[in-house]
């Protein structure tokens, strides 16, 4: 029984070979073709790839396909960013130039709706980096957000970034209700978000930052705990407000699913009111 992803893969590769025209490749076109498109002897040629090989893989046949010959095969086939993605994911294998993708950046337009929003809402990239926030963060996150794009332009030079404030900053434990348990549940999404990316340079030098920084983020990360991010209640000793809470949202734009836009709801209207 052919696998089901094998034969998608066979049949996403023979698609994307018949689609395009052999002058757009390089090849004359001719009056002899049979077949539509590039030949698979063109494809494995363009690949550098065996074609009797790359016949198999269009045949579903049940051999182990390479994440160098899938990014040939992609560069060959001149395949769009989400054609790659797709294509590495039928193969079960992880893109190699996902290691090299450019700086995270927060889209202009989901920048300006932001500002626009009335509750708490920030962006965050790959590694956790806050990219941008709003007003009603900055109000939320004293000490944090409030003061972090002077920091940023000033001592630091890097964008804040949610788990340096939770394992180093000073007043995170008294701000974050029942910190060890969202601490620890921080870092078990942390683990889950970057399953793929452990050994990029910016995740093993946060962690490696962290680990020897924190005692409790290095129990934790050690603890190997893996859960995927959700939402849910989220408590804060406000240090003007008292005790605040919220409804936590992450939500992801399809177009760079590596960013999170993290929304923060008020439970009820008397959590925003002063403290007396």
């Amino acid at each position: 029984m052919i696998d089901t992803r094998r034969q998608e893969l066979a049949e996403f590769l023979q698609a994307m070979r018949q689609r395009g025209s052999p002058e757009a490749f390089g090849f004359p076109s001719g009056s002899r073709r049979r077949t539509q498109g590039l030949r698979r002897e063109e494809v494995a040629q363009l690949a550098g790839i065996s074609a009797t090989w790359y016949t198999w893989i269009e045949q579903a046949r049940e051999i182990n396909v390479s994440a160098e010959a899938l990014d040939r095969l992609a560069t060959a086939l001149k395949l769009s960013k989400s054609e790659r993605s797709y294509l590495f994911d039928m193969a079960d294998r992880r893109d190699p130039q996902s290691q090299h993708s450019e700086a995270d950046a927060a889209p202009a337009a989901l920048v300006s709706m932001l500002e626009q929003m009335q509750l708490p809402a920030y962006i965050m990239g790959r590694t956790w980096d806050v990219l941008a926030w709003n007003t009603a963060a900055s109000a939320l996150f004293v000490g944090w957000l409030d003061s972090a794009a002077t920091l940023a332009l000033t001592t630091e030079q890097r964008p804040p970034n949610l788990l340096r404030f939770v394992f180093l900053q000073a007043n995170a434990k008294t701000f974050v209700v029942d910190w060890e348990l969202r601490a620890r549940r921080l870092v078990a999404e942390f683990r889950a978000d970057c399953r793929a990316r452990l050994e990029e340079p910016d995740v093993k030098q946060l962690v490696d930052e962290l680990s020897n920084s924190s005692a409790a983020f290095n129990q934790f990360w050690k603890q190997h705990d893996v859960l995927e991010r959700q939402g849910g209640q989220r408590a804060f000793h406000h240090p003007q407000l008292g005790l605040i809470e919220y409804q936590q949202v992450t939500l992801r734009p399809v177009e760079q699913e590596q960013l999170k836009l993290v929304l923060l709801q008020p439970l009820s209207a008397q959590t925003l009111a002063p403290k007396a």
